[in-house]
């Protein structure tokens, strides 16, 4: 399977000497390593604030590919879709992948031999066994009552 994002050209390990902020467009999209983590619904206890991880996947999801089916118009059918972005990553962080490169940057964390931008293959993302490839539902298939009967631990 191809990679959807053009990861080619990119300066080697821009991302150990660019912060986040000052990244371009592209650079920040190919920070994504397309495990499809993100796109899980999750249930925040109320209380403590801790995220569970679900395998209730938004409908948007591509199951195989781990990738949004709409990317570039997905908020015409999920509308609260969240555009993850340097100046909102500080509020959103908590709930994003432990695995994610934006968190892992954010955190100062470095990025996974496994990482695409690393390996130099999408794929590896998929042998790491690290996407949610071939475990999720479709959030139309399962009720948001039902959700808590599928939290799963977070592939890692």
């Amino acid at each position: 399977m191809s990679d959807p994002i053009d990861r080619k050209g990119l300066k080697d390990r821009y991302w150990e000497r660019k912060p986040l902020s000052a990244m371009n467009q592209r650079e920040w999209e190919a920070l994504c390593d397309g495990c499809g983590k993100c796109c899980l619904n999750k249930l925040e206890d109320e209380d403590t604030g801790e995220v569970a991880l679900t395998r209730i996947a938004c409908r948007l999801l591509d199951d195989d590919s781990c990738r949004c089916a709409h990317y570039e118009n997905r908020h015409q059918f999920v509308p609260d879709c969240i555009v993850l972005k340097p100046d909102n990553l500080d509020t959103h962080a908590y709930w994003m992948p432990q695995t994610c490169a934006y968190r892992l940057l954010w955190q100062g964390d470095a990025l996974p031999d496994w990482h695409p931008l690393i390996s130099g293959t999408a794929q590896s993302v998929h042998d790491a066994g690290i996407s949610v490839r071939g475990i999720t539902l479709s959030e139309f298939d399962v009720p948001q009552d039902e959700w808590e009967e599928h939290i799963i631990e977070e592939p890692s």
